[in-house]
């Protein structure tokens, strides 16, 4: 079976270290990490992952609008990670296209059910959109 491929995204190394150890020992392949937004979107066009665990808090461009230009183009769900489960940013991110959300700090067993979430979800949105 082929393995789900994934792009970290977040300003902090020692989160995507933690998280590409999490999601190897889970049976994930990792194909890339990203410290802000505009690499992340640029990495996921050229690499064409099944989904994406981008923090919101970044420079240069913010997790929410990287979710905006990656769910416009169909590029890959997006799970955001992030230490803050604010109201007005989950809006946010919802207006934005997100399919996951997990809030830090979060558990190994968090990450599975909220990828294969994520990848159902957007199967789903592009069959629709297929239709449409």
């Amino acid at each position: 079976m082929e393995r789900t491929r994934i792009i970290i995204a977040d300003d902090e190394s020692i989160v995507r270290a933690d998280l590409k150890e999490m999601l190897t020992g889970l049976g994930y392949l990792v194909v890339g990490e990203a410290g802000d937004g505009e690499i992340a979107v640029n990495l996921a066009r050229e690499l064409k992952p099944d989904v994406i665990l981008m923090d919101i808090k970044m420079p240069n461009m913010d997790g929410i609008e990287a979710t905006k230009i990656l769910t416009e183009e169909q590029v890959a769900p997006v799970v955001l990670l992030t230490a803050f489960g604010q109201k007005e940013l989950v809006n946010k991110a919802k207006e934005a296209g997100v399919v996951g959300y997990l809030v830090k700090p979060f558990r190994e067993t968090d990450l599975m059910p909220a990828i294969e979430v994520a990848l159902s979800r957007f199967s789903e949105f592009k069959a629709v959109h297929q239709e449409v």
